[in-house]
């Protein structure tokens, strides 16, 4: 998980750190001052760099006069006027080099590790930026499908045209590290257009909405990708049993019971989804499959599905 904005503060000049500004986890604003180097050195050059513009600027002074009094020729003038430009393009970009000392923050967001401290020698080379700011409020999950996967799901996905596809893909859900399921659904943004060859997988990316702060820059997590079916047929998990590999359910054939193999194609949480061995509208055993007996008569309750998984809330509305 990244934030939607995640950039690296890096140092454009070499020098010690000579303040921290911030804590880790300290929101920050664009522009806030974060760190401050050591510019001792820079100062006297500052200074030697001020001390050149004003003899280049008395040296103009001193010759405007002799130009009108056609003493010397404007050349001389013309010259002594470059040689301050360039005396103060010199004091200009030591200038700008003591305010790279003072690194600010490139974009609005939160404070991640700091990697240096004060004392640090720190450099625009460094492995290891000053440290990272990260805009959270909305975040990316970024995922991957293998081949196979990534190609049954392209192909059930409603839509001709890829960028169809992508719009009418269902919300994702995030679980997190602590098993719990995060509250806020996401929209996949992006598929990448190529396979990685090393893994064999499609990355996906994923948009939260992340206003309570609860995921970091860095975390990690697991992506549910729903699949949907239309006019399934399903059963309660419960009414089913095994037996030599295989599932059978007991249909209620008048006030007898008669066991019939079924074929899954898929779960969801409390239900099977079937693919063979049944048709809607049969009846079946819904509950206590492991107390009865093929060819047992039984007096036959109907009752509703919905109140054998307790809930088609987070499947079916």
């Amino acid at each position: 998980i990244e934030g939607e904005v995640n950039s690296e503060v890096r140092p454009k000049v070499t020098g010690y750190i000579q303040d921290v500004l911030v804590d880790e986890g300290d929101i920050v604003k664009q522009g806030q001052l974060l760190f401050k180097l050591e510019t001792q050195s820079l100062s006297q050059d500052a200074a030697a760099a001020k001390a050149n513009v004003n003899t280049a600027q008395l040296a103009v002074n001193k010759l405007i006069p002799l130009v009108k009094k056609n003493i010397i020729s404007n050349i001389q003038l013309e010259t002594a006027k470059a040689q301050l430009e360039q005396a103060k393009s010199a004091y200009n970009s030591v200038i700008a080099t003591i305010n790279y000392a003072n690194v600010k923050s490139p974009v609005n967001g939160v404070v991640g590790s700091i990697n240096y401290r004060k004392g640090a020698l720190v450099s625009a080379s460094n492995s290891l930026p000053l440290t990272n700011v990260s805009s959270i409020k909305n975040v990316y999950a970024y995922f991957s499908m293998n081949e196979k996967a990534f190609i049954e799901f392209i192909e059930n996905a409603e839509g001709t045209t890829i960028e169809q596809k992508i719009k009418a893909l269902p919300k994702v859900q995030l679980q997190l590290a602590n098993g719990k399921v995060y509250e806020q659904e996401g929209t996949i943004e992006t598929i990448t257009g190529d396979i990685n060859q090393q893994t064999g997988s499609v990355t996906f990316r994923a948009k939260f909405n992340n206003d309570a702060g609860l995921l970091r820059n860095g975390s990690s997590g697991t992506i549910s990708v729903p699949k949907i079916y239309k006019n399934a047929l399903v059963v309660p998990s419960e009414s089913t049993f095994e037996n030599q590999g295989k599932k059978f359910v007991y249909t209620v054939q008048g006030d007898s019971l008669v066991n019939s193999a079924i074929t899954i194609s898929d779960t969801s949480d409390k239900l099977y989804i079937i693919e063979s061995g049944l048709q809607e509208g049969t009846i079946i055993l819904a509950k206590g499959v492991g107390k009865v007996k093929p060819g047992m008569k039984i007096a036959p309750i109907l009752t509703p599905l919905d109140s054998i998984t307790n809930s088609f809330q987070t499947v079916f509305k």
